[in-house]
């Protein structure tokens, strides 16, 4: 995966941890309250609600953490979040892609546009820069669940549109409107995912140079660690020589 999923995973190799599970935790607490919000507190009959418990239990959130953020949501006292969607361009005219939930969006929109002013960045219109993206649904698993090949057979079988198994697990995409069916699918074959997400995928990647890869990582570092926002995602490629030194200690 191109862009910021790359740049997660080396955030969690070099440590800061703790700081971050806390951060991670709040953030799917706060998607939990939403969507429980919105629904019924019952996941079985709250695919979103589900699928958010779901992928805190991939994370490692505590089943208390869990249930305090279902029943915030019942709270006369819980925040209205609402979901927000900013669009812009990075350095290099990297086009990224951020979704939030704000109980304030002028807060919010001041902190997104802060963060892509001070890096060289220009926040756009909505719309701006999403049409350069395809809006589909990603499904992963451990790689001990099954061979690539088991994988590839399987998903096509649910009506998959990709997959992609290396040592750190199978990636599974697929049309956003397919997702529960493609998900439920292979929840049969090989139980319960570690994600089932909604995801913006690149339709091209933007290559970066190693100054501009630099500013363009502590831009998205910034923006993912303001508690309003949920996820980024970006189109920017980085080689691997460039991101080692990028990343060394």
């Amino acid at each position: 995966m191109a862009g910021h999923s790359q740049f997660k995973n080396i955030m969690h190799k070099k440590g800061a941890a703790d700081a971050r599970r806390s951060k991670v935790f709040s953030k799917l607490a706060r998607e939990i309250t939403v969507a429980a919000k919105m629904g019924s507190p019952d996941p079985g009959m709250n695919p979103r609600l589900r699928l958010a418990i779901q992928n805190a239990r991939a994370e490692n959130m505590p089943k208390d953490n869990i249930e305090r953020a279902i029943k915030k949501a019942s709270g006369g006292d819980s925040e209205n979040y609402e979901e927000i969607r900013y669009e812009g361009y990075g350095p290099g005219g990297v086009a990224i892609v951020v979704e939030a939930l704000t109980d304030n969006r002028n807060r919010t929109a001041s902190a997104v546009r802060s963060c892509f002013t001070k890096f060289g960045g220009a926040l756009g219109e909505t719309g701006s820069v999403s049409f350069m993206f395809d809006r589909a649904g990603q499904i992963s698993y451990k790689p001990e669940v099954g061979s690539p090949d088991e994988m590839l057979e399987a998903a096509i079988e649910a009506g998959a549109d990709d997959v992609q198994s290396d040592e750190n697990g199978h990636i599974i995409t697929c049309a956003f409107t397919d997702l529960g069916d493609v998900a439920k699918a292979l929840e049969e074959k090989f139980g319960e995912a570690e994600t089932v997400k909604a995801v913006w995928v690149p339709q091209t990647t933007t290559d970066l140079d190693e100054d501009k890869a630099g500013t363009m990582l502590k831009l998205v570092a910034a923006l993912d660690d303001d508690d309003d926002v949920q996820t980024v995602y970006s189109n920017f490629e980085v080689s691997d020589e460039i991101m080692e030194r990028l990343t060394a200690a």
